[in-house]
C-alpha cells in the first residue's frame, strides 16, 4: 500500500527559510588609483556538498579585461583547495573575500545574483575611477 502526501499538509507547510548551502566569494583585482586589490570583478559561489560540485560565477559587467587574472585562475572547475590557495596568495593583483549567503536566496545562483546586485549598487559606484585609461 502506498500513501500519498496529505494535500492539506502540503498546503499548510511553510516554505524552507534556510539559506542555500555553499559559500560565496567576491573576486577582487588591483585598483590602480587605490593601490590595493579592492575592485570587485565577480562573485563566485561554490557548493561542494552536491555531486558534482556546483559552481556559479557572476561577472561584474564591463570589466572583462580587468577580470582576466580571475578568468585564468577559475578555469573549468573550482574546489575548496583552489580557494584556500588563492587566499594564501592574496595581496597581489588578485584577492578574494568571503560574502554571506543572503537569507532570502532561493539557491546558490540566486545568492550570487543578490551579492552581485549589492556590489553594483553600493560598492562599485563608491570606488574612484580606475585611472588606467
Amino acid at each position: 500500500m502506498t500513501t500519498e502526501p496529505d494535500p492539506i499538509d502540503a498546503e499548510t507547510a511553510e516554505p524552507s527559510t534556510a539559506a542555500p548551502a555553499g559559500q560565496l566569494w567576491i573576486l577582487l583585482v588591483w585598483h590602480p588609483t587605490l593601490g590595493l586589490p579592492v575592485d570587485p570583478v565577480a562573485v563566485l559561489g561554490l557548493d561542494e556538498s552536491r555531486q558534482p560540485a556546483e559552481r556559479v560565477v557572476r561577472w561584474v559587467p564591463l570589466v572583462y579585461e580587468h577580470a582576466d587574472p580571475w578568468r585564468e585562475r577559475l578555469g573549468e572547475t573550482t574546489a575548496t583547495e583552489d580557494i584556500e590557495r588563492w587566499i594564501a596568495q592574496s595581496g597581489g593583483t588578485c584577492s578574494l573575500e568571503p560574502a554571506d549567503v543572503p537569507e532570502e536566496a532561493l539557491d546558490l545562483t540566486h545568492a550570487a545574483d543578490l551579492v552581485l546586485d549589492e556590489l553594483l549598487t553600493e560598492v562599485v559606484p563608491a570606488l574612484p575611477p580606475r585611472g588606467d585609461g
